[in-house]
């Protein structure tokens, strides 16, 4: 089920989460649709000769989820992305549970856009942090 806030309805400090499994079939199905064949993320033996070790999650996937909260979550139904950053901080592996987290900032009514700040962590420790910019509608008129 997907949530709708109407930029009215949003406030300061709001946040929202999802926690996502990485598992080797996600890895997989995310080089399929976005073509990134690097095999650092789907081959084990050359992950293995990498400063990691072993196969780790493409970056694209784990940002992924933070436009799964903003899509689904808070904002939710209507909101259109205007812009992203992120700095990557550590590795996301297969197995590891992430838990990806909005938290609204700033309102400019102006342009009816919301500023968050985001991050994914796996446990307590911070993999990604960044910020995302989104359009958010208004409640319509009756």
């Amino acid at each position: 089920m997907v949530a709708q806030y109407f930029f009215e309805e949003i406030s300061i400090g709001q946040r929202e989460s999802i926690t996502k499994k990485v598992t080797p079939a996600l890895i997989e199905a995310f080089a399929d649709v976005s073509g990134d064949n690097n095999p650092l993320h789907l081959d084990d033996a050359y992950a293995k000769t990498t400063r990691f070790g072993e196969r780790i999650a493409h970056g694209a996937l784990t940002t992924a989820f933070v436009s799964a909260v903003l899509g689904t979550k808070l904002p939710g139904l209507g909101t259109v992305f205007v812009s992203q950053s992120t700095k990557f901080i550590a590795p996301v592996k297969l197995g590891d549970e992430v838990e990806a987290v909005v938290e609204v900032t700033e309102k400019m009514p102006e342009k009816n856009r919301v500023v968050f700040t985001t991050h994914c962590q796996v446990g307590d420790k911070k993999v990604v942090v960044g910020e995302a910019i989104v359009y958010v509608p208004n409640r319509p008129q009756a």
